[in-house]
């Protein structure tokens, strides 16, 4: 067979043209993503978003009651010395130039108005009306001992103001201290000393007993 270089030409452009045609068809064949399988996808974005914690929603927002702030002002309201409460007493005059040195009956109430603080306005009833105005700091409360008969006793103490009434009425400095001892839920006994500077120093105790009452 003799060579023909111009066949040979022939041949040799016909087997590149036939392998860029394979390459290129290869090519063609390579599969194109599928939607929705990569990472970032709507449906993957969705999942993660469900998987992540979410932060829970204040109370206020949710419509739950927001607890009362311990401290609140409430008249009325028990402390935690007992209940608020009316009633009455005697006082036992030591000694002074007001009602409050002398014996005389007394309406005596006390008003709380936190869980700690209450107010023991009272009136000691005579010629010349004298009335005290004492703000209260209320203690623990002590409570009876299982299987003892010892009652229940809450101490307080606290300042104000005492004003005695009459011709030339006047008014000083009030100091107080006592005990509420809880009988039941309906009542309270109470005693207490009080000193009131008005014109000398009054020195007078107080013995009574209140009815409990829960706010106005």
């Amino acid at each position: 067979m003799i060579f023909n270089p111009r066949l040979s030409l022939f041949l040799s452009a016909t087997a590149i043209a036939v392998a860029g045609t394979g390459m290129s068809a290869q090519a063609g064949t390579i599969p194109a993503p599928t939607p929705g399988t990569a990472a970032t996808s709507a449906a993957a974005l969705t999942q993660a978003e469900a998987l992540t914690p979410q932060l829970a929603e204040p109370a206020s927002e949710t419509g739950a009651p927001i607890a009362q702030v311990p401290g609140d002002l409430d008249p009325g309201q028990a402390t935690r010395g007992g209940s608020s409460y009316i009633g009455v007493a005697g006082n036992i005059g030591i000694g002074g130039n007001t009602a409050l040195g002398d014996g005389n009956f007394m309406v005596i109430s006390k008003i709380g108005f936190t869980n700690v603080l209450s107010l023991r306005p009272s009136v000691i009833i005579a010629d010349d009306p004298m009335i005290l105005v004492p703000i209260t700091y209320d203690f623990n409360i002590q409570q009876a001992e299982p299987f003892q008969e010892v009652l229940s006793v809450a101490p307080y103490a606290g300042a104000g103001v005492a004003i005695s009434t009459g011709d030339d009425s006047t008014a000083g400095v009030l100091l107080t201290g006592g005990v509420d001892v809880p009988l039941n839920p309906q009542f309270t006994a109470t005693a207490a000393l009080n000193l009131s500077f008005v014109d000398d120093t009054d020195v007078g105790i107080l013995v009574g007993i209140g009815y409990n009452f829960a706010g106005f």
